[in-house]
């Protein structure tokens, strides 16, 4: 089939991963008010939000939140509808103007599907699991892992960076002349940044509590180039021409940021560094990450499996404290919680992404690493600085009951005459895990009435009873020595249980 043939347009065929449903077209996202959310891994949820968020700030970008709220769910759905039938032309994922591909790069190398998919082994890795193994991909999946590609692209060799579209370009050049290793997408950075969406009640209206309005992206100071333009609207003709030039600096490039040129083929696709932009260091992030700008230079928030996501709500949300202007800021929160709370009884805080590790400018999913994510519901009628306060306490209740779980455990294997550090880190991240189970009814206990503080005794309990549980497990007591260092060594939860709910 001819690869000039209009063929497989991503508004009428299905290839977006719906929880509960299966796939579905762009059309369906927008037209069927019944989807709850998206599916697929972490980052492929990322990566549609992005796009989905793209399509509706294209479609339309309320000035301000009156015009936000004017708008509502509904009224952006119909915006996006318009606006797909509008650009109906440049949705083809194979075509004269392929979705999202360049063909003047057809002249790079061809890398196969699994080489570019982080969770799967190609070349001499290791398989551990079926899941792992290369396999071919629809149409449907090729679609998807394009536009994961777009913003997570990782860094290294993969890509041939001997294919220049902007003349003199050199950015794809080393000190040597010859070409270099691609640098990481900017939704991954350097060891995979953790990212935050608002969640409502139906796919709708997540995209419409997340939607910026063109004050907010001109008070947060970091896309001079404003909202910009589609990527699908005008795409750029190479790494660094007017239009890429544009793209790194405007919400769009963001949100679609093209760090991958890509080309569909048969046996994988032609591969290449796109655009580079610039990072948190440079004064640039996605709206979705978290940003600490109270130190020498800016600090993220990384994606952590050894930190689940749930634990750094507070650090999310500490916005939400009278005159709080420091510690982690996400502009995607903090422009979309008050309009949330206003606008419905109920959302959550989504949280996601993925841990790499990279070697000599190789970035790979090894080790510990892993996908993380975490989703917390908010009432709208509870939330507050009364609410927050006591979270805050709460979370720091539970810090202090790992630190006294860690020194426990440390100090019952010092009394054995061995080392317990790893073990005492194992106990630790089995309390927490322990503990994630009962996250959501601990913020539900946070209100300030009666019930609630009976609700938050109760969980104090079962808290303590659980940091019992992962120091019995690591700690036998089957000698007379285990059992004296046990006893000895025990934590004491006593002061945590005294502690005013």
């Amino acid at each position: 089939m001819s690869t000039m043939e209009n063929r497989f347009n991503l508004i009428d065929e299905p290839w977006v991963p719906v929880a509960g449903i299966g796939r579905v077209s762009l059309w369906q996202i927008f037209e069927n008010p019944q989807f709850r959310s998206l599916g697929g891994n972490p980052i492929q949820r990322i990566a549609l939000t992005k796009l989905l968020l793209a399509i509706a700030q294209a479609a339309f970008t309320p000035e301000d939140d009156a015009d936000w709220r004017a708008l509502g769910a509904e009224g952006l759905a119909q915006r996006c509808l318009a606006y797909l039938d509008r650009w109906h032309e440049r949705f083809y994922l194979y075509g004269e103007q392929p979705f999202l591909q360049m063909p003047a790069i057809k002249a790079a190398a061809i890398q196969s599907y699994g080489a570019v998919l982080p969770d799967v082994s190609t070349g001499n890795t290791t398989v551990l699991t079926h899941g792992q193994v290369e396999r071919p991909l629809d149409d449907g999946e090729k679609a998807l892992l394009l536009v994961s590609l777009m913003a997570f692209g990782l860094a290294g060799k993969k890509t041939d960076n001997s294919v220049v579209l902007t003349p003199g370009y050199a950015g794809k050049r080393n000190d040597k002349g010859k070409p270099s290793s691609s640098k990481p997408g900017p939704a991954v950075a350097h060891m995979g940044l953790l990212h935050n969406f608002l969640i409502g009640q139906s796919l709708r209206e997540t995209l419409w509590l997340n939607l910026l309005t063109t004050r907010q992206i001109e008070k947060a100071k970091v896309f001079p180039h404003g909202v910009g333009t589609a990527p699908w609207e005008r795409m750029p003709q190479g790494e660094d021409c007017a239009v890429a030039q544009a793209l790194r600096q405007s919400l769009m490039g963001r949100l679609v940021p093209l760090c991958r040129f890509c080309l569909l083929a048969e046996e994988g696709l032609h591969y290449s560094e796109g655009l580079v932009h610039p990072s948190h260091k440079d004064g640039v992030w996605d709206p979705s990450v978290a940003v600490d700008l109270t130190g020498k230079e800016p600090k993220v928030l990384w994606a952590d499996p050894e930190k689940r996501p749930w634990r750094e709500l507070t650090s999310l949300l500490s916005f939400i404290e009278q005159g709080a202007t420091q510690g982690f800021q996400s502009l995607q929160l903090r422009a979309g919680v008050g309009r949330a709370r206003e606008a419905t009884d109920v959302f959550a805080v989504w949280s996601g992404g993925l841990r790499v590790s990279s070697n000599a400018g190789e970035q790979y999913v090894s080790g510990n690493d892993d996908f993380v994510e975490s989703q917390v519901w908010l009432h709208s009628e509870m939330l507050g600085e009364a609410w927050f306060t006591q979270l805050k306490a709460e979370m720091d209740s539970l810090g202090g009951l790992a630190r006294t779980l860690y020194g426990s455990v440390t100090a019952y294997f010092k009394e054995q005459k061995s080392e317990g550090a790893k073990l005492a880190a194992q106990a630790t991240a089995l309390f927490w895990q322990l503990c994630e189970r009962h996250f959501q009814q601990l913020v539900d206990a946070c209100d300030q009435d009666d019930q609630a503080v009976e609700r938050r005794r109760q969980l104090r309990l079962t808290f303590s009873a659980y940091v019992h549980q992962a120091y019995d497990h690591f700690c036998p007591k089957e000698t007379a020595r285990q059992l004296d260092a046990w006893a000895r060594c025990r934590p004491n939860n006593s002061k945590y249980l005294s502690q005013e709910a």
